[in-house]
């Protein structure tokens, strides 16, 4: 299993309503250091509607301004259709982390 496959392994494990961290994927896959291979991995997502990738969001909160498949807009309503809330900010709100 190559890096990449281990990163959607860990991303199609996020329930729907919920999100991880790049960095808690990192972890997860089995580096804390590849936060930045988990959004290289994600914008490379092979199977978009069987991989999650829009559940990913950096550990503030934060939506990813670059979304490979439609921008910030397309991720939030994405996440709001499962239920995901956010704060004044526009940043996912904390019980909605793994």
């Amino acid at each position: 299993m190559n890096t990449f496959d281990k990163i959607y392994a860990v991303v199609k494990q996020i329930p729907e309503g919920k999100v991880a961290s790049y960095g808690q994927v990192a972890l997860m896959a089995g580096n804390p250091r590849w936060s930045r291979v988990v959004g290289y991995a994600l914008h490379s997502n092979p199977a978009p509607g069987e991989i999650p990738c829009h559940r990913v969001v950096f550990s503030d909160g934060r939506l990813s301004k670059g979304f490979a498949f439609g921008g910030e807009g397309v991720q939030r309503a994405l996440l709001e259709g499962e239920g995901v809330t956010f704060d004044c900010e526009g940043k996912v709100e904390r019980e909605c982390f793994l």
